[in-house]
């Protein structure tokens, strides 16, 4: 390890010296390093600080690197941003779970908090017109509407009839739902990420594929699996050679490939021969039912028609010091007033805050953040079918490079349907158009054809630079030697 890293530093120090660029055999030439050691590393050095590559005319591959040699994996700065990063991760973890916890005790806790106060309070009147029955007349304490909104909604859900298909009550389900906390959190902040362990796919894609096709791939072929434009694909792909020990090389007529012999020595002989590219999953809303999804709007509804109810009270109300005041007032608020006496000398303010203002600002962030993430998932749904749409394009361009017609890219599949489809057919054709400058005609109805030659040539080049390699190379062989005998 210590050798090879010394060796690396080598090639740095060379490359340094080289604004211009360097070969293999540049460096090789003063480093006194093995061609084949020197091959290993430059990709190693073109992922760390960015280095592009570039193809003379005599075949030689010519590592550049326009942007210094600030690397991107060592160094204070990255340190500070690596640290800074997983402080930020812990910190964002630590208050979602606060916040989670938080979101629970409020919506629930409140809702039985002022069910409990509704209820309390119709005893309690109900008690008071007992005592009054034989004496003084009650009705000058009257029920203000939301009182009796309240009783009619509270008398009709206590009394009414529940029936299973009319035969008889309903037996309680035995099925095991979902936990509350968690359809709770699935209606506030959405479900896991469908995608986590995209990048992990589509590198075993992309080595399924190497593996099936002798160990190269071409720089377009790559773009089908990662729908990257050409510039992004290359700082990419040399990402991907560094990690799985591959190099580019240039065949006959000048077009770069990408080696990995290393990723042919295998066992077993599986692998993905054709272009398949994966295709994303689109972020879901919710994974509550509807029914569910509605329990929480009414829940938080309750809370937040509760919530106005006390905040208008506690600024409207007069301090209620004598019996006829108590009388006068609201009948809910004049119970809650009334106990609230005893826990502090201003219970309105108590009453203000405690069960107004704060459930009312919670309630209101309990739907606006579902309506943030429903416009901000619409949006990344959107930017995850360009992306399919993306990689199904190159892939079928790639298959038929000559005379594409734009009509035929299309995929019935929603994920793979972005919103501005013809936008999207454009964005291809740029895109993979970097790769290869297409040839354009128009056919008899105007509409424009476009011929990838550049394409062509390089699949024929590519076809025949596989067909020179040979297929036992990645061979095992027997087995000489077992441990276990």
């Amino acid at each position: 390890m210590t050798d090879s890293m010394a060796d690396y530093q080598k090639v740095i120090s060379s490359l340094k010296k080289r604004p211009n660029g360097a070969t293999a055999a540049d460096i090789s030439s003063v480093t006194a390093l093995p061609l084949s050691t020197v091959r290993e590393l430059l990709p190693k050095a073109a992922d760390e600080f960015s280095g592009h590559l570039r193809v003379t005319q005599s075949g030689e591959i010519l590592y550049h690197f326009p942007n210094g040699f600030t690397s991107r994996f060592r160094g204070i700065g990255v340190f500070l941003k690596k640290a800074a990063g997983k402080i930020a991760s812990f910190t964002k973890k630590a208050l979602a779970l606060l916040f989670k916890i938080w979101i629970m005790v409020m919506l629930i806790g409140y809702f039985i908090l002022f069910l409990a106060i509704a209820v309390g309070s119709v005893f309690l009147s109900l008690a008071s017109k007992s005592d009054n029955r034989g004496g003084r007349s009650d009705g000058n304490l009257g029920f203000g509407l939301f009182e009796i909104m309240f009783r009619l909604w509270f008398y009709s859900e206590l009394t009414k009839p529940r029936y299973d298909n009319g035969y008889g009550r309903i037996r309680k389900n035995k099925k095991t739902n979902r936990p509350m906390h968690k359809a709770i959190f699935s209606f506030i902040f959405g479900e896991e990420d469908p995608n986590i362990d995209w990048e992990e796919q589509q590198m075993k894609d992309v080595i399924a594929f190497l593996q099936a096709n002798n160990g190269v791939i071409s720089l377009a072929e790559y773009m089908t699996f990662t729908g990257e434009n050409s510039l992004d694909a290359e700082k990419s792909i040399l990402s991907f050679c560094s990690k799985f020990e591959g190099s580019p090389e240039v065949t006959e007529d000048g077009t770069i490939v990408y080696r990995f012999d290393e990723l042919l020595m295998r066992h077993d002989s599986r692998g993905l021969k054709k272009l398949s590219p994966g295709v994303k999953k689109l972020k879901k809303f919710s994974a509550n039912s509807k029914v569910m999804n509605a329990a929480f709007a009414i829940i938080n509804g309750f809370n937040l028609i509760f919530g106005s109810y006390f905040f208008y009270q506690a600024t409207t109300a007069r301090l209620l010091v004598t019996e006829l005041q108590y009388q006068a007032a609201s009948k809910i608020y004049a119970y809650t007033h009334y106990f609230a006496n005893f826990l502090t000398a201003e219970p309105q303010v108590l009453i203000g805050v405690v069960l107004g203002i704060i459930p009312v600002v919670f309630s209101l962030f309990f739907w606006l953040i579902p309506s943030v993430r429903y416009f901000l998932e619409k949006k990344e749904n959107n930017n995850i079918k360009l992306s399919n749409f993306k990689r199904f394009s190159f892939s079928r361009i790639w298959s038929s490079p000559i005379k594409v017609n734009t009509d035929n890219l299309y995929h019935p599949a929603e994920e793979l349907n972005p919103k501005d489809l013809e936008s999207a057919r454009d964005r291809v054709i740029k895109e993979i158009g970097a790769v290869s400058n297409p040839e354009v005609e128009t056919d008899e109805t105007g509409k424009m054809i476009y011929s990838f030659n550049e394409l062509e040539r390089e699949k024929q080049a590519l076809s025949r630079y596989r067909s020179e390699i040979d297929p036992q190379s990645g061979s095992l062989g027997k087995t000489i030697f077992d441990s276990g005998q």
